[in-house]
């Protein structure tokens, strides 16, 4: 008799919407050498104020929307394959790809930074990889940073911190196993009753998510990155709205609410979200009244801001795939097959268009627009060759 629960149909609109956020997360990288103040791999280009502005909005909600959509295909995949299969596939699927990129292509971007910008005698790549981004050399007494070694993960942190959300995951999965025994009733382990979250509900989830925002800021201001464990890479200052909606991504797919949230209530957030979106870029993210971190009313009006943006726009992007990109079809199914591959090349592809385009001729919003479609459609393409080679497709 088989005993493995009944596994859902896989949604194509999600599917759509995190082929939309990978997009996102390219155009927000193609952004970074062109708008925002902090480190970025290139240097010296022109810079535009309403590319900084996109780059602030995308960072209140791309990534948490990522975390979220990444957590409802992780009680599939648990259910679908048993707790051992469930985390040799994490294993495969997620630590592979990080281990081979944090030695492949991070020290490769790290060393093109090195080679241009700081300044040092130059040193071939294999001295470099040693030295420098292991940290097996000396220190340079004038180092400039941003920290040493230059072992880091580059975007490849996302990977990482769902890793660890996963075992996380499965370690409370099988916590719970001990603690009660097993339902029989399967439609009753997926929540298909309970209460669906209206604009209360949303209310106080914005409003909590603030507060623990504004706690952890009190310490750790946006862009201070530590090392957790002196291996995960986190910015703790953007952790309560990435753990919450991984944790909000397992409550939806336990309840239902992906398929059964009101469209009314998620079109009104939409609009508020929306409408937030155009007030940032009416006062800018530097506006005096907003502040990274630190105590003060202005560290706590940018915290609820950024939730009151990150629940609007999560909440009214989800309705909005659902109800009008739910579409499937050839040519979506392989953009959606690929996008995670996409994610993991596309960094380099996004720094190495920059450096050709150099600092000289097009204006920022023009190089920045010229960035993101060659490396959209450059990473797209090696994402699906490399996806057919013997070996990586059960990777990526």
């Amino acid at each position: 008799m088989n005993t493995k629960p009944s596994v859902p149909p896989r949604l194509a609109w999600l599917d759509n919407l995190r082929i939309a956020v990978t997009v996102l997360v390219v155009v927000h990288h193609a952004a970074q050498a062109y708008g925002p103040g902090d480190w970025w791999y290139v240097e010296g280009r022109p810079h535009s104020g309403a590319l900084a502005t996109l780059s602030a909005l995308d960072g209140t909600f791309a990534m948490s929307l990522f975390f979220f959509v990444s957590a409802c295909f992780v009680p599939v995949s648990y259910e679908r394959h048993g707790a051992r299969a469930f985390l040799a596939s994490r294993l495969r699927r997620l630590g592979i790809p990080l281990v081979v990129g944090a030695l492949t292509i991070v020290p490769g971007l790290m060393y093109a930074y090195y080679v241009h910008y700081r300044g040092y005698a130059p040193i071939s790549f294999p001295r470099y990889f040693t030295d420098v981004y292991l940290g097996l050399g000396e220190k340079p007494a004038d180092w400039s940073g941003p920290s040493w070694p230059d072992l880091q993960f580059a975007h490849l942190w996302f990977i990482q911190n769902l890793l660890a959300y996963s075992v996380l995951y499965l370690v409370c999965r099988q916590a719970a196993r001990l603690v009660r025994r097993r339902r029989t009733d399967r439609g009753a382990a997926r929540g298909e009753g309970g209460r669906i979250p209206g604009h209360g509900a949303l209310a106080l989830l914005t409003v909590v998510l603030a507060v623990a925002t504004y706690a952890v800021r009190l310490c750790y201001p946006l862009d201070t990155w530590v090392p957790f464990l002196d291996f995960l890479q986190v910015e703790p200052a953007r952790l309560p709205l990435q753990g919450g909606f991984f944790l909000l991504g397992v409550v939806a797919h336990r309840y239902g609410w992906l398929e059964r949230f009101p469209a009314r209530t998620g079109w009104l957030w939409l609009a508020g979200g929306l409408g937030g979106a155009a007030l940032l870029f009416a006062v800018g993210p530097g506006a005096g009244c907003f502040a990274p971190g630190g105590s003060g009313w202005r560290s706590a009006l940018w915290s609820l801001y950024e939730s009151a943006l990150c629940v609007a726009l999560c909440v009214g992007l989800l309705t909005l795939f659902r109800e009008r990109c739910a579409g499937s079809g050839r040519l979506r199914r392989e953009p959606a097959a690929g996008s995670y591959a996409v994610y993991i090349v596309h960094l380099p592809i996004v720094v190495a268009v920059q450096f050709a385009l150099g600092s000289d001729g097009l204006p920022a919003l023009g190089a920045w627009a010229l960035t993101a479609v060659l490396a959209l459609g450059a990473a797209f393409l090696v994402a699906a060759g490399l996806r057919r080679l013997p070996g990586f497709r059960s990777v990526l």
